[in-house]
Protein backbone atom coordinates (compact mmCIF):
# COMPACT_ATOMS: atom_id res chain seq x y z
CA UNK A 1 0.00 0.00 0.00
CA UNK A 2 1.28 3.51 -0.99
CA UNK A 3 1.58 6.44 1.63
CA UNK A 4 -1.10 9.01 2.03
CA UNK A 5 1.24 11.59 0.75
CA UNK A 6 2.06 9.78 -2.53
CA UNK A 7 -0.09 10.64 -5.92
CA UNK A 8 -3.09 7.72 -5.81
CA UNK A 9 -3.30 5.08 -8.84
CA UNK A 10 -7.38 5.08 -9.53
CA UNK A 11 -8.72 3.05 -12.38
CA UNK A 12 -12.76 3.57 -14.03
CA UNK A 13 -14.13 0.94 -16.19
CA UNK A 14 -17.44 1.95 -18.31
CA UNK A 15 -18.36 0.76 -21.43
CA UNK A 16 -19.52 4.30 -22.59
CA UNK A 17 -17.20 7.55 -23.48
CA UNK A 18 -19.21 10.05 -21.34
CA UNK A 19 -19.41 7.23 -18.13
CA UNK A 20 -16.32 6.58 -18.00
CA UNK A 21 -14.88 10.53 -18.07
CA UNK A 22 -17.20 11.64 -15.33
CA UNK A 23 -16.64 8.93 -12.77
CA UNK A 24 -12.78 9.46 -13.88
CA UNK A 25 -13.15 13.25 -12.57
CA UNK A 26 -15.31 12.54 -9.11
CA UNK A 27 -12.75 10.00 -8.17
CA UNK A 28 -9.76 12.62 -9.31
CA UNK A 29 -11.67 14.99 -7.06
CA UNK A 30 -12.59 12.18 -3.79
CA UNK A 31 -9.79 10.59 -3.61
CA UNK A 32 -6.88 12.86 -5.76
CA UNK A 33 -3.83 14.00 -3.68
CA UNK A 34 -3.59 17.72 -2.88
CA UNK A 35 -0.74 19.68 -4.40
CA UNK A 36 0.53 22.76 -6.07
CA UNK A 37 1.18 23.16 -9.52
CA UNK A 38 3.29 25.85 -11.37
CA UNK A 39 0.66 27.59 -12.81
CA UNK A 40 -0.75 28.99 -9.26
CA UNK A 41 -1.65 32.17 -8.72
CA UNK A 42 -1.52 33.80 -5.40
CA UNK A 43 -4.68 32.13 -3.25
CA UNK A 44 -5.12 29.08 -5.38
CA UNK A 45 -6.49 26.19 -3.43
CA UNK A 46 -3.85 23.17 -4.46
CA UNK A 47 -5.03 20.72 -7.43
CA UNK A 48 -6.65 17.68 -6.53
CA UNK A 49 -4.35 15.06 -8.90
CA UNK A 50 -3.71 11.34 -9.61
CA UNK A 51 -2.72 8.93 -12.02
CA UNK A 52 -5.45 8.11 -13.92
CA UNK A 53 -6.65 4.49 -15.74
CA UNK A 54 -9.52 5.12 -18.07
CA UNK A 55 -11.10 1.89 -19.49
CA UNK A 56 -13.60 2.99 -22.32
CA UNK A 57 -15.47 -0.84 -23.09
CA UNK A 58 -17.21 0.43 -25.97
CA UNK A 59 -15.91 4.21 -27.16
CA UNK A 60 -18.70 3.89 -30.21
CA UNK A 61 -21.83 3.51 -27.84
CA UNK A 62 -24.24 6.04 -27.50
CA UNK A 63 -24.73 8.59 -25.85
CA UNK A 64 -21.39 9.46 -26.79
CA UNK A 65 -21.19 13.21 -25.74
CA UNK A 66 -21.32 14.33 -21.92
CA UNK A 67 -22.89 17.46 -21.57
CA UNK A 68 -20.54 19.09 -19.14
CA UNK A 69 -17.16 19.59 -21.10
CA UNK A 70 -16.24 23.11 -21.58
CA UNK A 71 -17.20 24.80 -24.64
CA UNK A 72 -20.28 23.70 -27.13
CA UNK A 73 -20.62 21.20 -29.77
CA UNK A 74 -19.21 23.37 -32.39
CA UNK A 75 -15.99 23.64 -30.56
CA UNK A 76 -16.27 19.73 -29.59
CA UNK A 77 -16.38 19.26 -33.71
CA UNK A 78 -13.54 22.07 -34.42
CA UNK A 79 -11.22 20.34 -32.11
CA UNK A 80 -12.33 16.51 -33.46
CA UNK A 81 -10.83 18.19 -37.02
CA UNK A 82 -7.76 19.75 -35.23
CA UNK A 83 -6.87 15.90 -34.52
CA UNK A 84 -7.90 13.92 -36.53
CA UNK A 85 -7.48 16.10 -40.09
CA UNK A 86 -5.17 18.84 -39.16
CA UNK A 87 -7.40 21.72 -39.40
CA UNK A 88 -5.52 24.07 -37.66
CA UNK A 89 -1.86 22.67 -38.51
CA UNK A 90 -0.65 26.53 -39.90
CA UNK A 91 -1.20 27.81 -37.23
CA UNK A 92 2.14 26.56 -35.93
CA UNK A 93 4.42 29.17 -35.84
CA UNK A 94 6.20 29.66 -32.27
CA UNK A 95 8.76 32.33 -33.74
CA UNK A 96 5.60 34.37 -33.95
CA UNK A 97 4.15 33.35 -30.39
CA UNK A 98 2.03 31.16 -31.71
CA UNK A 99 1.29 27.71 -31.50
CA UNK A 100 4.66 25.39 -30.75
CA UNK A 101 2.73 21.66 -32.11
CA UNK A 102 -0.71 20.17 -32.94
CA UNK A 103 -1.55 16.45 -31.74
CA UNK A 104 -2.10 15.85 -35.47
CA UNK A 105 1.51 17.29 -36.87
CA UNK A 106 2.97 15.20 -33.68
CA UNK A 107 1.43 11.91 -35.33
CA UNK A 108 0.79 12.42 -39.24
CA UNK A 109 3.96 14.95 -39.68
CA UNK A 110 6.56 14.19 -37.02
CA UNK A 111 9.72 16.15 -38.24
CA UNK A 112 12.91 14.32 -37.49
CA UNK A 113 16.41 14.98 -39.74
CA UNK A 114 14.24 16.93 -42.35
CA UNK A 115 11.99 14.14 -42.35
CA UNK A 116 8.37 13.65 -42.37
CA UNK A 117 6.85 10.72 -40.65
CA UNK A 118 3.49 9.59 -40.73
CA UNK A 119 3.71 7.77 -38.10
CA UNK A 120 -0.25 6.73 -38.29
CA UNK A 121 0.21 5.57 -41.90
CA UNK A 122 3.13 3.23 -40.86
CA UNK A 123 0.17 2.01 -38.19
CA UNK A 124 -2.08 1.35 -40.29
CA UNK A 125 0.51 -1.03 -42.53
CA UNK A 126 1.99 -3.01 -39.54
CA UNK A 127 -1.26 -4.09 -38.44
CA UNK A 128 -2.61 -4.47 -42.00
CA UNK A 129 0.49 -6.94 -42.30
CA UNK A 130 0.12 -8.00 -38.36
CA UNK A 131 -2.65 -7.22 -36.48
CA UNK A 132 -0.73 -8.54 -33.38
CA UNK A 133 1.86 -6.87 -33.68
CA UNK A 134 2.81 -4.73 -30.38
CA UNK A 135 5.03 -2.08 -32.35
CA UNK A 136 2.38 -0.10 -33.24
CA UNK A 137 2.56 3.19 -32.13
CA UNK A 138 3.06 6.83 -32.33
CA UNK A 139 4.69 9.43 -30.32
CA UNK A 140 4.19 13.40 -29.96
CA UNK A 141 7.49 14.30 -27.95
CA UNK A 142 10.25 15.42 -29.70
CA UNK A 143 13.36 15.94 -26.91
CA UNK A 144 14.92 18.60 -28.63
CA UNK A 145 11.71 21.32 -28.55
CA UNK A 146 9.81 19.98 -25.96
CA UNK A 147 12.09 19.94 -23.11
CA UNK A 148 12.68 24.01 -22.27
CA UNK A 149 9.14 24.74 -23.86
CA UNK A 150 6.41 26.80 -22.06
CA UNK A 151 3.78 24.50 -23.58
CA UNK A 152 5.05 20.77 -24.23
CA UNK A 153 2.46 18.22 -25.39
CA UNK A 154 0.45 16.41 -23.15
CA UNK A 155 -0.40 13.19 -25.12
CA UNK A 156 2.81 11.55 -25.63
CA UNK A 157 2.12 8.02 -27.26
CA UNK A 158 -0.75 6.29 -29.17
CA UNK A 159 -0.78 2.41 -28.82
CA UNK A 160 -2.78 0.05 -31.03
CA UNK A 161 -3.74 -3.82 -31.10
CA UNK A 162 -5.46 -6.08 -32.72
CA UNK A 163 -7.43 -9.05 -31.01
CA UNK A 164 -10.06 -11.90 -32.27
CA UNK A 165 -12.41 -13.06 -30.36
CA UNK A 166 -13.89 -16.59 -30.25
CA UNK A 167 -16.58 -15.98 -32.16
CA UNK A 168 -14.11 -14.50 -35.00
CA UNK A 169 -14.71 -10.90 -34.80
CA UNK A 170 -11.47 -8.94 -34.97
CA UNK A 171 -11.17 -5.19 -32.95
CA UNK A 172 -8.99 -2.65 -32.73
CA UNK A 173 -7.56 -2.20 -29.23
CA UNK A 174 -6.24 1.35 -28.23
CA UNK A 175 -4.43 3.14 -25.60
CA UNK A 176 -3.45 6.50 -25.27
CA UNK A 177 -0.52 7.81 -23.05
CA UNK A 178 -0.93 11.68 -20.88
CA UNK A 179 1.90 13.25 -19.34
CA UNK A 180 -0.36 15.61 -17.62
CA UNK A 181 -3.95 16.68 -18.54
CA UNK A 182 -6.79 19.09 -16.95
CA UNK A 183 -9.43 16.29 -16.06
CA UNK A 184 -12.10 18.39 -16.24
CA UNK A 185 -11.73 20.73 -18.91
CA UNK A 186 -9.95 18.87 -21.63
CA UNK A 187 -10.12 15.52 -21.39
CA UNK A 188 -13.32 14.18 -22.22
CA UNK A 189 -12.40 16.50 -25.58
CA UNK A 190 -8.85 14.66 -25.88
CA UNK A 191 -10.74 10.86 -25.76
CA UNK A 192 -13.63 12.07 -27.85
CA UNK A 193 -11.36 12.85 -30.66
CA UNK A 194 -8.92 10.24 -30.30
CA UNK A 195 -11.39 7.67 -30.29
CA UNK A 196 -13.06 8.53 -33.69
CA UNK A 197 -9.44 7.96 -34.88
CA UNK A 198 -9.41 5.14 -33.55
CA UNK A 199 -12.61 4.76 -35.44
CA UNK A 200 -10.94 5.66 -38.65
CA UNK A 201 -7.78 3.87 -38.07
CA UNK A 202 -10.03 0.13 -37.69
CA UNK A 203 -12.02 1.32 -41.17
CA UNK A 204 -8.62 1.70 -42.75
CA UNK A 205 -6.83 -1.42 -41.46
CA UNK A 206 -10.30 -3.09 -42.63
CA UNK A 207 -9.77 -1.69 -46.35
CA UNK A 208 -6.36 -2.85 -46.38
CA UNK A 209 -7.20 -6.72 -45.05
CA UNK A 210 -10.19 -7.10 -46.86
CA UNK A 211 -12.02 -7.91 -43.69
CA UNK A 212 -14.19 -6.07 -40.84
CA UNK A 213 -11.91 -4.71 -38.19
CA UNK A 214 -14.32 -3.41 -35.31
CA UNK A 215 -13.67 -0.49 -32.64
CA UNK A 216 -12.10 -2.96 -29.22
CA UNK A 217 -11.83 -0.80 -25.52
CA UNK A 218 -10.20 2.19 -25.56
CA UNK A 219 -7.55 2.74 -22.36
CA UNK A 220 -6.00 6.18 -21.81
CA UNK A 221 -3.68 6.37 -19.15
CA UNK A 222 -2.63 10.19 -17.67
CA UNK A 223 0.58 10.58 -15.16
CA UNK A 224 -1.02 13.79 -13.82
CA UNK A 225 -4.94 13.82 -14.34
CA UNK A 226 -6.01 16.89 -12.22
CA UNK A 227 -8.47 19.35 -11.45
CA UNK A 228 -7.42 22.56 -10.93
CA UNK A 229 -7.84 24.86 -7.29
CA UNK A 230 -8.40 28.20 -9.54
CA UNK A 231 -11.79 26.56 -10.62
CA UNK A 232 -13.01 24.41 -7.61
CA UNK A 233 -16.02 26.47 -7.41
CA UNK A 234 -16.98 25.87 -11.10
CA UNK A 235 -16.47 22.02 -10.88
CA UNK A 236 -18.71 22.14 -7.55
CA UNK A 237 -21.47 23.52 -10.07
CA UNK A 238 -20.99 20.32 -12.21
CA UNK A 239 -21.47 18.03 -8.69
CA UNK A 240 -24.71 19.48 -8.16
CA UNK A 241 -25.80 18.42 -11.57
CA UNK A 242 -24.41 15.10 -10.89
CA UNK A 243 -26.57 14.73 -8.14
CA UNK A 244 -29.76 16.54 -9.95
CA UNK A 245 -29.92 14.99 -13.39
CA UNK A 246 -30.49 11.63 -14.87
CA UNK A 247 -27.23 10.60 -16.34
CA UNK A 248 -29.45 10.76 -19.40
CA UNK A 249 -29.71 14.17 -18.78
CA UNK A 250 -26.33 14.24 -18.50
CA UNK A 251 -25.40 13.25 -22.42
CA UNK A 252 -26.56 13.54 -25.95
CA UNK A 253 -26.74 11.72 -28.42
CA UNK A 254 -24.44 12.08 -31.97
CA UNK A 255 -27.36 12.32 -33.41
CA UNK A 256 -28.34 15.55 -31.51
CA UNK A 257 -25.27 17.22 -32.05
CA UNK A 258 -25.17 16.58 -35.78
CA UNK A 259 -26.81 20.06 -36.55
CA UNK A 260 -23.93 21.82 -34.22
CA UNK A 261 -21.23 19.83 -36.11
CA UNK A 262 -22.29 20.99 -39.04
CA UNK A 263 -22.79 24.74 -38.12
CA UNK A 264 -18.74 23.78 -37.10
CA UNK A 265 -17.98 22.30 -40.94
CA UNK A 266 -19.15 26.04 -41.91
CA UNK A 267 -17.01 27.58 -39.84
CA UNK A 268 -14.05 25.57 -40.86
CA UNK A 269 -14.59 26.11 -44.31
CA UNK A 270 -15.02 29.85 -43.89
CA UNK A 271 -11.73 30.10 -42.01
CA UNK A 272 -10.37 28.85 -45.38
CA UNK A 273 -11.69 31.99 -47.74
Amino acid sequence: MGLDHEIPVLKIEEDALPAAWEKSVLAAWKDGLDIKTEYDKKGDPPSKDCTMIIVVGRPMMEPRIHRAFPGGLEDLEIYRQEVVFGIHDHWINPSEGKWTYTYHKRIFGYEIESECIDQIDAVVRKLTEVPYSRRAQAITWNVKLDQETEDPPCLQRLWFRITEAPDGKKRLNMNTHWRSRDAFKASFMNMYALTDLQRIIAEKISEGRGEKIEVGRYVDISDSFHIYGSYHEDFKKFLRTVEKRSFAERTWHTKFARSFFEDAKKKIAMEKQ
